[in-house]
């Protein structure tokens, strides 16, 4: 419910603050007055567009704000606990809902002190204010909103047991589509695994295999030169190839030989062995390059010592870096392979389920449609009957409710059995038809009415809604008080919300004005209304009234002023919209007037 609502530099408004009444709220003032700063005051707060031409001219930026009871709306309290909003200072003082247009750049949104995108503000100003307007009206003409609006009327457990199935069909589909793609990835995954562990097998590399093939291609590429550097080397160790020539193991022996012969013990007997150790090593190194001169490892093919190594080059590439880690990942890969299982008895589990979930989805969407048939009976029929008295004879509405049955590509789960689709609003598309007169043919609403008559039908709606909800609480009463008591658990107190009706009053006089009135009035003892109105005899029904006035000097220019007016000085004005002036008779018929709006 709106406790205040506070403007500044908001058009020709330099401030204004308005309070409205917990029940029925009169906005009145001369055409062009202003009065319509307050709607734009009110849709800033909605999360409406907004322009910098809404900015008074001489200043920097305009400002809205609304505060509102929330103590009893607990849509509007998940809403905000869903957007990270501070409950405590909630709880404590009120929502705070504020906007900024500055006149260069963009508009800034704070709830309670946080900044919040403007579709969080819209998100929650939906829960809170209902704004019947020339252009606002026109959501309803949307099938969503009128879906919405019949399900109002529907008992919340009725809702609640399909929205719960809904999401149980939704989990088991994802769960059934998660383990089929799991089923699938699997498949893919062993296919991958037994190919490559296959291969590898093939190959059937060793450790360091790679690093030796290297050797030997270096070796077989560089054979001639090898070759011809053995033979040199053993030439120079055994003399071999030089004419005359001792080799150099034959002239350390000499060396060796000549100094023991020496007989003298220091230090020529230990230079005397270390030549001898020496001579030992020349010997080693001439029996090594002999082998490696008679080995046939470089009579081998390089064209498949090439080959090989391409092979190993191949895993390494894709399983190593190094042999050792491709064998590595053979050994894991023959572990994950015996792992993975595809399941079929949990894939027949779950489509089980899914079929389960299917069928009491489908049945609570059936008593669902059941509801909304009666629902849009009843709305259709107390609809009908308030049109009469607000001006609209002969204009009727029909509230149809159409079971989806042929249409299952509109649906994101299907009911196999059946082909019926079903969504997470059930098995129904709704719709409001409307028929200005008798024999005229359906139309749909808000596409052909004015914007009077669609302020006054959705009046009506607003009023039958009342009715209807009143309705099934009678109904509820009759239960056993155990049922009683669970029900009034599940429905608790309904939450106040506030209705802001303009236009409502466009082409309506005489009798029919006072009716319309009178039922703003009605309406208003279930919800806080909030009535822009140029008609005495719908101001006249309000619990308070403010006046929108303009005023043009020479020096500022015109200005706005709100002002809240009571006894005598609202008198006065009801005087003024009866008469276009203040006189006697009219300040009487005023007294008369206010006096005769009781309900």
């Amino acid at each position: 419910m709106l406790e205040e609502l506070e403007i500044r530099a908001l058009g020709p408004l330099e401030h204004a603050q308005v309070k409205p009444a917990v029940g029925m709220t009169a906005i009145t003032g001369e055409t062009g007055a202003g009065k319509s700063m307050l709607l734009n005051a009110l849709g800033l707060i909605s999360g409406k567009t907004s322009s910098p031409t809404m900015v008074k001219p001489d200043q920097a930026q305009a400002w809205a704000q609304g505060i509102f009871d929330i103590s009893a709306n607990t849509s509007v309290q998940s809403v905000l606990q869903e957007s990270g909003i501070d409950m405590d200072s909630v709880a404590a003082d009120g929502l705070f809902i504020s906007r900024t247009v500055p006149s260069h750049g963009r508009s800034r949104a704070v709830i309670n002190g946080r900044s919040v995108p403007r579709s969080v503000l819209a998100n929650v100003s939906s829960q809170l204010l209902t704004i019947h307007g020339q252009s606002d009206q026109l959501r309803i003409a949307q099938p969503s909103a009128q879906r919405d609006f019949l399900d109002n009327g529907i008992a919340p457990q009725i809702l609640e047991q399909y929205a719960q199935a809904w999401r149980d069909l939704t989990h088991a589909w994802q769960q059934l589509q998660r383990i089929q793609s799991a089923r699938s990835q699997a498949t893919a995954r062993a296919d991958y695994l037994r190919e490559s562990i296959e291969r590898i097998t093939r190959v059937d590399p060793h450790t360091g295999e790679d690093e030796e093939l290297r050797s030997l291609r270096s070796r077989i590429e560089h054979a001639a030169d090898i070759a011809r550097a053995v033979q040199a080397a053993l030439a120079a160790l055994d003399g071999a190839g030089f004419d005359d020539a001792e080799g150099a193991r034959s002239l350390v022996d000499h060396a060796a030989d000549t100094l023991q012969a020496l007989h003298i013990t220091q230090p020529f007997e230990q230079l005397a062995e270390r030549l001898q150790s020496v001579s030992s090593e020349l010997s080693d190194i001439t029996y090594t390059l002999s082998s490696l001169q008679e080995s046939e490892e470089t009579s081998q093919d390089l064209d498949s010592v090439n080959a090989r190594i391409h092979e190993l080059d191949e895993l390494t590439r894709r399983w190593g870096p190094t042999l050792a880690d491709v064998l590595a990942w053979k050994e894991k890969a023959q572990f994950e392979l015996e792992d993975l299982d595809d399941s079929p008895e949990r894939v027949a589990a779950l489509q089980a389920q899914y079929e389960a979930a299917q069928q009491v989805a489908l049945q609570y969407a059936q008593q669902l449609h059941e509801a909304r048939v009666q629902v849009a009976q009843q709305l259709s029929t107390h609809v009908n009957q308030e049109l009469a008295a607000l001006a609209m004879q002969g204009a009727s509405l029909s509230i149809e409710v159409h079971e989806r049955n042929t249409s299952p590509a509109k649906a994101q789960i299907h009911v196999q059995d059946d082909a019926q689709p079903l969504d997470s609003n059930g098995i129904d598309d709704v719709e409001f038809v409307f028929k200005p007169f008798p024999g005229a043919p359906g139309m749909a609403m808000g596409q052909h009415a004015s914007g009077g008559e669609l302020s006054r039908l959705m009046l009506a709606l607003e009023l039958a809604a009342v009715q209807v909800r009143a309705e099934s609480k009678d109904l509820q009463s009759d239960k056993s008080d155990n049922q009683d008591m669970l029900d009034n658990a599940q429905h608790g107190e309904r939450e106040r919300l506030t209705f802001v009706f303009d236009e409502v009053d466009a082409g309506v006089g005489g009798r029919a004005a006072v009716e319309l009135g009178k039922r703003l009035a009605l309406l208003a003892q279930d919800q806080q209304v909030i009535v822009v109105t140029h008609l005495p005899q719908v101001a006249a029904w309000a619990d308070r009234q403010y006046v929108v006035q303009k005023n043009v000097s020479e020096t500022s220019g015109a200005t706005t002023t709100v002002q809240f007016v009571e006894q005598q000085q609202r008198e006065e004005e009801i005087a003024r919209m009866l008469d276009g002036g203040i006189s006697e008779s009219s300040l009487h018929h005023a007294r008369e007037l206010l006096a005769q709006c009781t309900l």
